[in-house]
């Protein structure tokens, strides 16, 4: 009574539950090139969006979703006892799986670099809550599949957009690709948690999609009948029927595969699943009420430090806070503030902000510890008179503090890798009492370094210098300077030679880590002679009117090509010499 019913309301009469299970039947064909095409680019647009971690790309691979209908067949299968379209739809989703992954890793592997990006992370730690969301997306999807196309049919891409079944098996591919050439543990982490968003994406829609073809009844006996003359005339079926005919248990698949059996089949599957995905949900619970902890404490440091300690009593500035982080062990909170300061604040200063934080945060003051990181900006007050019972302290100037921060802050980025073909030449720091610091990244290179890498490269230098809101930016040095061009058999430099010389040499002069080299070319007719005597003309103009040596600084080759020429270029030096000196900045 309630099948009818159901029925009836959707509108699906016996009719369109034949043309419902033989569409879903035809579209599990491996020889549908169409299918293979959309399984191929979804997994090549799903992967490249989790690289750029762009959720807009990523949604539109989504929207192709291929793995749908063999899903939806698995839940059809299950419904129906078909044994057929069991085997059928698990094999089109196995070599579907084994496509899209190999894909993903191909492509992984030819990326000059693999960050893990929160596009990726969000897809490593499924929890219950993406199995409920699959299950109602199961739900509607299998609806409006069935459902004649009026108006239900625009559910389709919400299903798909909800489910997010290309994503994932992406995850898996980027995780084995990191795996195979980066990092094993990490990646096989990332594998293994995309895998599980997969897999619990599998079975929740196909769990909903069988209690929804139950609803429907949609394997009556005339669609079944049906369904059999169509098996007749359909190769693959055929294939499939005769190989599991030769199988010595296909017989007792009709015990096992019963209504109950299968239920039961799914059922179990579905509390597997669940363990893993409750010990997510509640790890996530925890790590999102730390974090909102944390966000509290940190709102509460900086407000009770801005309203009463970053002004003088006239309301001057005082000091501004460029860097803030907590930690808590033991119902310890340390609070570690890196300000910078105008006057230095004296421990009576100090304990005053414990009590007014502990005041605002509720706790005892006992339990709050002040780290405060001071960097001086003017000569107020650089250093507190040291206390009588001990020896006094030496006197630090203003350069000594500034070339102690520079030094780490060399220590930290002496390693800064940059994607190939870049290299990093140098690096400047400009600080100033009212703004974050400013880091730019000086760089050689023949192209610019695209906007996403620039993104990941000053995050890395961010998370090295353990400083969020500096500011980060990237020029470029262009290795190629261009080509000066001689008369035939002369080795004389014209006013245009010279000028592109002087460009040389400023660039040299200013980065004592770059080098030049040269390749000299000579015509067939001109003797072998002009081309050292080219040479030199270069290196003493480089060395008479800018001061670079050429012992160490200058190099060249005798060329192949057959003009009047000298090809400049710059290259990086193989040990770089310290970072430009840190620049002031007044307010």
């Amino acid at each position: 009574m309630f099948r009818r019913w159901f029925a009836n309301n959707l509108g699906v009469g016996q009719a369109r539950k034949e043309q419902v299970y033989l569409e879903i039947c035809s579209s599990l064909s491996l020889d549908d090139a169409s299918y293979w095409i959309q399984v191929l680019f979804a997994a090549g647009i799903a992967t490249l969006g989790l690289v750029l971690n762009s959720p807009a790309v990523i949604i539109g691979a989504m929207l192709i979703s291929p793995l749908m209908g063999g899903i939806l067949a698995n839940g059809l299968a299950l419904a129906a006892g078909d044994v057929i379209l069991a085997m059928r739809s698990l094999l089109n989703l196995l070599l579907s799986c084994l496509v899209a992954i190999s894909f993903a890793v191909l492509l992984v592997t030819l990326l000059p670099f693999k960050e893990i990006t929160s596009e990726i992370l969000a897809r490593t730690r499924p929890n219950i809550l993406d199995l409920v969301i699959a299950l109602f997306s199961g739900a509607v999807g299998s609806v409006a599949i069935c459902k004649e196309p009026k108006g239900v049919a625009t559910s389709i891409p919400g299903v798909a957009i909800a489910v997010a079944l290309m994503p994932p098996l992406c995850v898996v591919g980027y995780g084995i690709g990191v795996a195979i050439s980066l990092n094993r543990v990490q990646g096989l982490q990332v594998a293994s948690g995309g895998g599980l968003l997969f897999f619990t994406n599998l079975v929740a829609i196909t769990f909903t999609a069988m209690l929804v073809f139950l609803a429907l009844h949609i394997d009556n006996d005339q669609v079944r009948q049906r369904v059999r003359e169509w098996r007749h005339t359909h190769p693959e079926s055929v294939w499939v029927q005769t190989l599991l005919e030769k199988l010595p248990f296909y017989g007792k698949l009709g015990k096992i595969g019963s209504l109950p059996g299968r239920l039961l089949l799914i059922f179990i599957t579905i509390g597997v699943i669940i363990f893993p995905l409750n010990r997510s949900l509640t790890q996530l619970g925890r790590e999102i009420a730390l974090q909102q902890q944390d966000n509290r404490n940190r709102s509460s440091a900086r407000d009770v430090w801005e309203k009463n300690f970053a002004t003088f009593p006239d309301g001057e500035p005082r000091s501004f806070i460029s860097n803030i982080s907590t930690s808590e062990q033991n119902d310890k909170l340390t609070i570690q503030l890196q300000v910078f300061t105008s006057q230095q604040y004296s421990p009576d200063e100090q304990d005053i902000y414990i009590q007014q934080l502990a005041a605002r945060l509720g706790r005892l003051p006992e339990l709050l510890t002040l780290k405060l990181v001071e960097i001086p900006t003017a000569s107020n007050e650089l250093l507190r008179p040291a206390p009588q019972e001990k020896p006094p302290e030496p006197v630090l100037t203003i350069a000594q503090l500034q070339s102690t921060f520079v030094q780490e802050v060399q220590s930290a980025l002496r390693d800064l890798r940059l994607p190939p073909p870049a290299e990093m030449v140098n690096y400047e720091l400009v600080n100033s009492p009212v703004a974050p610091l400013r880091i730019r990244v000086l760089y050689l290179s023949e192209r610019d370094i695209d906007r996403d890498a620039q993104n990941l490269v000053a995050d890395s230098v961010r998370s090295r210098l353990d400083y969020e809101s500096a500011q980060v930016s990237m020029q470029r040095i262009a290795s190629d300077l261009g080509t000066i061009s001689f008369e035939n058999g002369q080795s004389e430099l014209s006013s245009d030679n010279t000028q592109l010389l002087d460009r040389a040499g400023q660039i040299l002069q200013q980065q004592p880590s770059l080098n030049l080299e040269m390749i000299v070319n000579q015509e067939e007719d001109e003797l072998a002679e002009i081309v050292p005597e080219r040479a030199q003309a270069i290196v003493e103009y480089l060395e008479s009117q800018w001061q670079i040596s050429s012992d160490d600084r200058i190099d060249w080759q005798t060329g192949t090509e057959s003009q009047r020429s000298a090809i400049l270029k710059l290259t990086v030096k193989s040990r770089r010499k310290p970072p430009v000196a840190t620049m002031p900045e007044s307010p």
